[in-house]
């Protein structure tokens, strides 16, 4: 999959501003960016859905504005809203999909049947979609796109509005696809989705990629690990972080949440430091935790502004 100075306006608003975009087969690759940043748009583009100001791109070698019927037939496609009928059960929502990929009767049941398998929905039996739990319908969505058994599959911010069991089935069924051979290109505003599933990550805002690479190499423009200390008394907030600092680097307080947030590069030595330091200082802390950065740290590292702030696009 191929992109190059891919261009789309909604009016004034650049949506797409010069993308480009590699992704080689059979890799699953993450394009990671806060609401607004242009991550549907591209999936919209490249599944043929939505037509570019300018660029180009081919999708499984096959110009998506020229050869649009040649890239249908070898995507899949699962966008951020459910596709399903909910008065239906499972299987007869993909026998119906099978039905419209022009399988007979038999060709559609049987393939409905081995995805139900698949995607460990074989005992729902009857069960109409609307008394699924969120990563049961999404998983079943999933299904569904792989009707035709898609070479490259988009799945565009999957599991937005799952709790966090739903989200696990969602990635362990996307695991599975890959595993297969499948090239899938994910858009999330989850650095934890990006980090379980993608091989590589392109960060995107404003419409352009403006970081790309591992997710370790992202984490890393932040500087990597973090501690955290969260302190039972607000009024040891600047002592604490004078020794956090110490033993870490510069650190960063949070009044309101009586925090002490300090990058680290020896997880261990760090956490086992923080801790007897202050100890040694008399400080109580609530709680002593490492973390990798979160999506709001990367995108104000890159971009100088939250991951969550809202656009119009």
């Amino acid at each position: 999959m191929a992109v190059e100075g891919l261009r789309k306006k909604y009016g004034s608003k650049a949506a797409l501003d010069g993308l480009d975009l590699t992704v080689p087969r059979g890799t699953v690759h993450g394009v990671l960016g806060p609401n607004g940043a242009g991550k549907t748009t591209l999936v919209r583009i490249l599944s043929t859905l939505l037509r570019p100001d300018a660029g180009s791109a081919r999708v499984a070698g096959f110009d998506v504005l020229h050869r649009p019927d040649e890239v249908r037939v070898r995507i899949g496609l699962l966008g951020q809203h459910a596709a399903v009928d909910e008065e239906l059960s499972g299987r007869q929502n993909l026998e119906m999909f099978g039905r419209l990929y022009h399988l007979g009767g038999r060709a559609a049941a049987a393939r409905a049947a081995e995805l139900l398998e698949r995607f460990a929905l074989a005992d729902t039996g009857k069960k109409a979609v609307g008394r699924y739990s969120g990563g049961m319908r999404r998983r079943l969505d999933l299904a569904a796109s792989l009707i035709m058994s898609p070479r490259i599959l988009f799945l565009d911010e999957p599991t937005t509005g799952l709790d966090p069991r739903g989200r696990t089935e969602v990635w362990q069924a996307v695991r599975s696809l890959v595993e297969g051979g499948t090239t899938v290109l994910l858009t999330t505003q989850y650095l934890e989705e990006a980090d379980q599933l993608a091989d590589r990550i392109s960060v995107v805002d404003g419409g352009r990629i403006i970081a790309d690479g591992t997710s370790d190499e992202l984490k890393a423009k932040v500087g990597g690990d973090r501690i955290d200390v969260v302190l039972h008394d607000p009024a040891d907030l600047e002592r604490a972080a004078a020794i956090v600092g110490a033993v870490a680097g510069p650190a960063a307080t949070d009044a309101g949440a009586r925090r002490v947030s300090a990058p680290v590069t020896d997880r261990m030595a760090a956490l086992t430091e923080t801790v007897g330091a202050l100890a040694s200082a008399g400080i109580e802390a609530r709680d002593i935790a490492l973390r990798r950065p979160t999506l709001d740290e990367v995108f104000l590292h890159l971009t100088q502004r939250p991951a969550t702030e809202e656009t119009t696009v």
